[in-house]
């Protein structure tokens, strides 16, 4: 549900199999077996069986299919995950969402709907911590 985290996840280097770099610019459908990191734009479509990361030079316009996504850049479009969303303080998120789990920083921007959801089959559900001024969403 709603939680904040006061540990941030980091993915090293060495546990992202492709990089999208700044100067890089994608477009059309983008399919990925594992972690992706995006500094750069794409464009299009993106499928991801693992973990998508947009730094926070990124700028993706598309629908986005993925495990757990994580959201310092800029992103439009539609997400469907079966995971976790967490959008960073400095992510920006415009699109309708279906997750088991959202974090939103403080001072991230969120505009859409969310569909909160259970988490995909074999996939623990994070507990929801929630911290002093935040609500739990009634579903």
């Amino acid at each position: 549900m709603f939680s904040r985290r006061k540990e941030q996840q980091k993915v090293s280097s060495s546990q992202v199999d492709t990089i999208v770099g700044s100067g890089c610019e994608l477009q059309g459908t983008l399919a990925v077996q594992g972690t992706i990191r995006i500094e750069g734009r794409v464009n299009g479509e993106i499928k991801v069986q693992g973990d998508l990361i947009v730094g926070e030079k990124g700028q993706v316009t598309a629908n986005i299919k993925a495990r757990d996504v994580t959201v310092a850049g800029v992103v439009r479009g539609d997400l469907d995950l079966e995971g976790t969303l967490e959008i960073t303080p400095s992510g920006q998120v415009q699109g309708d969402i279906a997750v088991a789990n959202l974090i939103i920083g403080e001072g991230a921007n969120f505009e859409g709907n969310c569909k909160m959801q259970q988490p995909a089959e074999g996939k623990g559900q994070r507990p929801a911590r929630l911290e002093r001024g935040e609500a739990k969403a009634q579903g």
